[in-house]
């Protein structure tokens, strides 16, 4: 995505998380402007995962793998297929969302959501 004054980009995301960490310093590195919002502290709400979900699916929003996940119950975990329990979840537990995730807007349109870190992942979405 070329980036421009009129878009926006926002790293949501723990500031300890490795990948996160990561992000942003390429972000930076690239002269990037960009909001980092600790959803921790700052925390998210039900609006902002359901936009994310037009763009993602829950398999991909959902972090499998951490340990907040195998913390949950197996009748929790079961219930996470479930698009408004999953969002339920998330918000309870943003430690659940895999991080970290781009969200790129123009105005109040969301143009790009993404999770996740590479290089290459972000020098494709940021082409110049």
């Amino acid at each position: 995505m070329t980036q421009s004054r009129t878009y926006s980009v926002t790293v949501f995301g723990i500031p300890n998380c490795d990948t996160v960490k990561k992000s942003r310093v390429w972000l930076q590195e690239q002269a990037i402007d960009f909001v980092f919002h600790d959803f921790k502290k700052q925390g998210l709400d039900q609006h902002t995962i359901e936009q994310w979900l037009q763009h993602l699916s829950l398999d991909v929003l959902i972090n499998r793998k951490g340990t907040t996940w195998r913390a949950l119950s197996d009748e929790q975990k079961s219930a996470a297929s479930n698009r408004e329990h999953a969002i339920s979840l998330m918000l309870s537990q943003p430690s659940l969302i895999k991080r970290p995730v781009l969200q790129i807007s123009q105005g109040q349109q969301i143009q790009h959501v993404s999770v996740g870190f590479s290089t290459a992942q972000f020098e494709d979405i940021f082409k110049k």
